[in-house]
């Protein structure tokens, strides 16, 4: 958990930290919804990489990258997951290259 913990953005290590009931109803909720989706946990985590691109989350791109790799995704698939929202959004989502090849690279298992 520390390396997943490590790939965390500090503002969401304070939230967890810092107001402990908040983030325990927070990731209740997400896993509520990770539960309830019908896609496979590859294609999930794919296109919530796809979401925070778009979005300019930059902040999240590592923690999720990680994720994706675990999950089973190839650097291609993260890189094109990325990308995937370069017509409708724009070249904002070029941003979150750089920190999701590194996590990538760096992430034990998966892909």
């Amino acid at each position: 958990m520390s390396e997943k913990k490590e790939l965390m953005s500090d503002a969401f290590q304070v939230f967890m930290r810092e107001a402990p009931q908040h983030a325990q109803a927070w990731m209740t909720a997400v896993r509520s919804l990770d539960e309830a989706s019908a896609l496979d946990k590859k294609t999930e985590r794919l296109a919530y990489l796809a979401v925070l691109a778009a979005l300019g989350l930059e902040s999240g791109i590592p923690f999720h990258a990680a994720q994706a790799k675990e999950a089973g995704a190839s650097r291609e698939e993260v890189i094109s997951a990325l990308l995937v929202g370069l017509p409708a959004a724009g070249t904002i989502v070029t941003r979150s290259l750089p920190a999701a090849i590194r996590a990538y690279d760096s992430a034990e298992g998966g892909g």
